[in-house]
């Protein structure tokens, strides 16, 4: 098969959005996703005249938690993605992939204030053609139900994180949940959660260029075979390392061609592992 590969136009990368489309292709990817930004409209433009796809938006998520508790916070979040929702479907991009929570201090769990948010926008999402995967961050409860409260939505589906797989879920098989509903993937590498304590901290998720970390890239593979995706392979990258890290030093030294080249040849070399008989 012909299965595509995108990449993000990553915020780290040094250059603008535009430009940062122009080098994803001349790079060799077949498309890009972009966080939302009130552009949209423009990079569905410039991705129709170099002939690329444009696989997703990702959704504004700072005000991820909030819907869960109510008030002026989460409207103006549930405000934020019906308005994601709406540039999509205007726009002609089929998938919006949202965070079901941001944060990593204990909270009260999943309420039916927060479902209820949610399914205004899944709801607003189905009536217009778009496509809604809930990626797995921090928070598993929180996905959790989103994905069993809107089970039966068509519209409702998975994006698998690899590098959150690793360290935000410990290692667990997300996709062992929620493999049967897999929509995008957002594909990178890091090393695992570093505290001897397992606490869980946000510079653990690195972004790095697949096989330059500690994920078992063959059974990552298999088990996006299994799941019969035949989907767009898309990575997620970071380029500049994070606080006290370093890990990713080497691909800001790199010039930019250079690291979307490397990016290209791991995407393509993770497609043929995915993609064996």
């Amino acid at each position: 098969m012909d299965r595509k590969l995108c990449l993000n136009a990553g915020a780290t990368f040094g250059a603008d959005t535009f430009t940062l489309i122009k080098m994803i292709g001349e790079a060799g990817f077949d498309g890009f996703f972009t966080a939302y930004d009130e552009h949209v409209r423009e990079y569905r433009a410039l991705a129709d005249s170099l002939g690329l796809l444009y696989q997703s938006v990702h959704a504004p998520f700072a005000h991820s938690a909030k819907l869960w508790q109510g008030g002026a916070d989460a409207d103006e979040g549930v405000t934020r993605l019906l308005a994601c929702v709406r540039d999509c479907a205007e726009s002609h991009v089929p998938v919006m992939v949202c965070h079901a929570y941001i944060g990593f201090e204990p909270s009260g769990g999943p309420t039916a204030v927060g479902i209820e948010n949610y399914r205004r926008v899944v709801d607003a999402a189905a009536e217009r053609g778009v496509k809604i995967a809930f990626e797995n961050t921090e928070g598993e409860a929180y996905l959790a139900a989103l994905m069993d409260a809107f089970r039966g939505y068509d519209n409702v589906g998975f994006c698998l994180d690899t590098g959150h797989e690793l360290c935000y879920n410990g290692g667990k098989d997300m996709l062992a949940l929620y493999g049967d509903r897999l929509f995008a993937t957002h594909i990178n590498d890091n090393l695992g959660v570093s505290s001897p304590e397992g606490k869980i901290f946000w510079t653990d998720d690195l972004h790095l260029v697949p096989f330059d970390g500690a994920k078992d890239w063959e059974d990552t593979a298999r088990r996006i075979r299994a799941c019969g995706f035949d989907g767009p392979l898309t990575l997620e990258l970071v380029r500049a390392s994070k606080p006290n890290r370093h890990e990713n030093d080497g691909y800001a030294a790199m010039p930019l061609e250079a690291y979307l080249a490397l990016a290209y040849e791991r995407a393509a070399r993770l497609r043929a592992l995915v993609d064996q008989p």
